[in-house]
């Protein structure tokens, strides 16, 4: 099966991948990943993509995700990144729901509206250790994960950084949330909350892990968003904005 030349297949890819972006590249790239010859997509199995190698639309697809996962961690590691976000802004335990409805009773319900602001600012603070963490599972991706991506439902790569990160995710942000609250000054916080509310009558015994609900929340918070990443990628590249990706899927 005859291979077409490299510039050939760019020229074919600037002029027919508008034509096929509609079913997203992921999609083409995927079917066509086992359809190979020499390590290149005959010329025959879709134009768009013809000439590639393996190990280019691989490189394509690990920038992809490499720049998405930048995006997330950039948009959620900083000031307000959960606290103004209402789809990951971090509430209270529901286990101090209690607390909070007697301490607004009594007029003190403002201790725990600043309890719940460094709840989010402490996940704001421990979000930057995922970028680190997505470059790992980036780099580990071999030819079969990026295949099954390629392959898989919409929320593949989502799945697969969970599977990759979460255990190491988690240990890494816990003494940087348990740090980050005892600097803002939750920990204390707590303490005050905790102590002014078992001063009330009649009120029963309520304890929170202020640090795994962060912690537990803050990855919630940072896999959401990068599902949604994906889901940009896989209609366009992340704006083709890295050389690989013009190389690979520029038009």
């Amino acid at each position: 099966m005859k291979l077409i030349h490299w510039k050939t297949a760019m020229i074919a890819t600037a002029l027919l991948l508008p034509t096929t972006a509609s079913a997203g590249w992921m999609d083409q790239v995927g079917g066509m990943l086992g359809n190979v010859s020499g390590g290149k997509i005959s010329a025959t199995a879709l134009p768009a993509v013809a000439g590639l190698s393996n190990s280019d639309m691989i490189a394509g697809l690990k920038d992809a995700l490499r720049v998405g996962s930048e995006n997330v961690v950039g948009r959620l590691g900083k000031t307000d990144g959960f606290n103004a976000d209402p789809k990951i802004h971090i509430s209270l335990p529901e286990s101090m729901q209690t607390v909070k409805s007697a301490l607004s009773a009594v007029g003190m319900g403002s201790m725990m509206d600043d309890l719940e602001l460094r709840l989010n600012r402490a996940a704001e603070m421990a979000t930057p250790k995922a970028k680190r963490i997505f470059g790992n599972a980036i780099k580990s991706m071999n030819f079969a994960d990026a295949k099954k991506i390629l392959n898989g439902p919409d929320d593949a790569a989502t799945q697969y950084f969970k599977g990759k990160m979460s255990a190491q995710l988690s240990d890494e942000m816990r003494p940087i949330v348990k740090k980050a609250l005892s600097q803002a000054g939750a920990v204390q916080a707590y303490d005050s909350v905790m102590g002014k509310y078992q001063s009330l009558p009649f009120m029963p015994d309520v304890k929170a892990n202020l640090t795994q609900h962060v912690v537990q929340l803050g990855m919630s918070g940072i896999f959401r968003y990068m599902a949604e990443e994906e889901a940009a990628i896989r209609k366009n590249p992340v704006k083709r904005t890295t050389s690989i990706l013009k190389k690979v899927f520029g038009r």
